[in-house]
């Protein structure tokens, strides 16, 4: 089948696929007051559902799933999505997001279930701004997940720090001395505006242009870019194991190399982490036999996709929070 393609011939590679929206921790970025729901008990993506989905998007070029949330653990099936997902064919990385809570616990079953990637959040190398920053004291609990996870055998680690001006904007030199020995890709990520975030976003936003000029001033080399990668600005030093990324979505023209597509927990295509509220597709997961409907109406979607946010205008879109799309 065709290559999900839109009308900039923008090519999708990689999907990034929440699992749900409920989230353990609260931070001050995303869920400051925790996460809330409307409803009793929300239906997320069934089993069936996802892999659905899944098929879809291997069927017409997709080779990288992510698995996001809210927090994806959280789900009592997080194991039997992961072999599922890496079991399609077609797919070859299978990626989650994390805040690194049930890390140390099930590093091992994750890998043995079919993850090869992870993303870790941890904003702070500071136990006490770590906790001021999620809402919750478990700073040592997530650098134990992230020893597991590179001693059961992840060859890299990437690691999630959103850049907040007044609060980690001065632990370069920590992070730097952390990746030194250590295999991990600290990627720092400029703060978004979001609905629900406008006051923090104006109190704490900083751009990541000056630090990422300043290490290229250091030594630091631009990294060339995979297909399937992120939007994140690699650099790499010969005096260090671990890489710096940098994701600086109000950049000029960051939205040109866009690779991505979403789907939401409760089954909505997403076309871009901010703007439109969302194209059903539930309606069409519920039968094998909805396959060739599920790729008409994704292609016919992605018709629609814009050239790029509209973040410099100070329009985030309907997205009220990062948790709600799977960030």
């Amino acid at each position: 089948m065709a290559q999900f393609e839109d009308s900039f011939q923008r090519k999708f590679y990689y999907l990034r696929l929440s699992l749900t929206d409920v989230c353990n921790f609260k931070c001050t970025y995303c869920l400051p007051d925790g996460y809330k729901t409307e409803d009793k008990r929300p239906q997320f993506l069934s089993l069936p559902e996802i892999q659905r989905v899944v098929t879809a998007f291997a069927n017409c070029g997709t080779s990288k799933v992510r698995l996001t949330g809210g927090e994806p653990s959280l789900r009592r099936d997080f194991s039997d999505i992961i072999h599922l997902v890496s079991s399609t064919p077609g797919i070859d990385k299978v990626a989650m997001t994390t805040n690194g809570f049930r890390l140390e616990k099930s590093a091992f079953e994750w890998r043995q279930a079919g993850l090869t990637n992870i993303n870790v959040s941890v904003d702070s190398l500071d136990p006490r701004m770590f906790h001021q920053i999620t809402g919750e004291n478990k700073f040592r609990q997530v650098m134990r997940g992230i020893e597991q996870a590179l001693a059961v055998g992840f060859s890299q680690i990437k690691v999630n720090v959103v850049l907040l001006k007044g609060l980690n904007d001065r632990q370069l030199p920590a992070f730097l001395n952390w990746i030194r020995d250590l295999p991990i890709q600290l990627r720092f990520i400029e703060l978004m505006q979001t609905g629900e975030m406008d006051h923090f976003f104006h109190r704490h936003h900083v751009s990541g242009q000056s630090v990422y000029q300043q290490l290229q001033q250091d030594g630091w080399i631009p990294k060339v870019r995979a297909c399937h990668d992120g939007p994140a600005k690699v650099l790499t030093h010969p005096d260090y194991q671990g890489e710096i990324g940098f994701i600086m979505p109000y950049e000029k023209d960051f939205c040109t190399s866009c690779n991505r597509l979403r789907v939401s927990a409760k089954g909505k295509l997403h076309l871009c982490l901010f703007g439109e509220s969302g194209i059903e597709l539930r309606d069409l997961l519920q039968h094998d036999d909805q396959q060739s409907a599920l790729i008409e109406r994704i292609q016919y979607g992605l018709g629609e996709k814009a050239v790029s946010h509209f973040l410099h205008d100070g329009d985030s879109g309907m997205t009220p929070h990062l948790a709600s799309i799977g960030g």
